[in-house]
Order: structure tokens, then sequence, then C-alpha cells
């Protein structure tokens, strides 16, 4: 029986358009978002570089762009957080080890709270055991060590957990660790959709 639940954020609770994004940095006169690229965004979700250095990092390409243009270009695929996924989220929190597990940035996080304001985003935040931010733990899926470490910390068993993420090579690597997973569709699917698609029957709860 499922007692815990890991949620990703993005594309999850928190809607994305990484079209928009790529749009706004390709205006900014960024031609294509390269493996060097990819590669310092890695780091910077994981904490291996500060923000000043990723923003730099971005403006080597375009370096006539300003540094507050990038990051607000770096910024332009976040999206709403409708409120009924917050009110599944608290009612579900009543029944099960919540937590939220998520690739994520500074930047995006203090775009989310600021946005959502501070009442929405510590109601949020309080539905769960515990929030891990990539670059708060310095690990990101769909490395194991991500996984293990809510495992650890938590003494959570796999078995009787289901994670929840919209990237398949995420919940690949998470089954392979004997979680229950959910590839959620986001432009199918909602996270609210939990019990009608059967994911988790109600007699669980």
């Amino acid at each position: 029986m499922i007692n815990t639940i890991v949620f990703d954020f993005g594309d999850v609770f928190i809607n994305k358009d990484n079209e928009a994004r790529d749009n706004a940095l390709k205006k900014l006169g960024l031609k294509e978002w390269t493996e060097e690229l990819n590669q310092l965004e890695k780091k910077f979700e994981t904490g291996r570089v500060k923000e000043d250095a990723f923003i730099r990092g971005i403006k080597a390409y375009i370096p006539n762009a300003d540094p507050i243009a990038i990051r607000e270009a770096w910024n332009a695929g976040i999206g709403d957080f409708p409120l009924h996924r917050l009110e599944f989220l608290q009612k579900l929190s009543a029944n099960y080890r919540l937590f939220l597990l998520s690739n994520t940035d500074p930047i995006h996080i203090e775009k989310f709270e600021h946005d959502a304001g501070a009442s929405f985003y510590m109601d949020f935040y309080q539905c769960f055991e515990r929030v891990y931010f990539s670059h708060e733990i310095g690990v990101r899926k769909p490395e194991s060590e991500a996984y293990t470490y809510i495992i650890n910390n938590h003494d959570i068993q796999p078995k009787r957990t289901l994670l929840i993420d919209d990237k398949k090579f995420n919940t690949d690597a998470a089954e392979l660790l004997g979680f229950k997973v959910w590839t959620i569709n986001p432009e199918m699917e909602d996270v609210t959709e939990l019990f009608n698609k059967k994911i988790i029957s109600l007699e669980e709860v």
C-alpha cells in the first residue's frame, strides 16, 4: 500500500513553457542552447556555480545583452500555479507522507515565490514533510543519489512510495530503485487526476 508520494514541481504543480524561455533568449541574440550551456545549467541546478557565474556564462554567448534581461528571459518559461492543485495537495497531505524533489535553481524559485506571494507558497511548502531543491542538496534527477537522499534521510520504503514526474528518464531511474511511478503528461493530464487514473486507489486512503 502506498503511504508516501514524492512530487516533481515543474509541470506537475507549476506550469512551464520552455518555448517561451527559448524565444526570450533568442530575442536577446542567443542562437542555440549549446552543450556547454547545458552543462552550465546542470552545475547551476546542483549549486556548483552561483547565479552570477550562470548569468555570465550565458552572457558570453550574447555579450550585448544586459544581465537583468538575461535573468528575465531565463524566467520567461515560469507559468502559473493553479489553485486547484494546491487545494488537492492540502487534502492529500492528511493521508500521505509528501515530499517535493525538484531539479531547479534559485532564480526560478525566487520567481515562483515572488509571483505566488508568501501566503500561497508557504501553504504549498507546508503540505510536504520536506522540500528538496536540487541546488540545495547538490544532486539532481535522474541521478540515483537524488532518490537515495530522500530514502536514507526519511526512512522511506520505495515499494510503498509513488514518484510523480513529467520526465520519463526521471521516473525510469526511480522505478529501478523500486518506486511506483507516474510519468505525468502535462499537456493531457493533471496531478489532481491521481485517483481517477487509478494510480492510487481510494481504498488506500
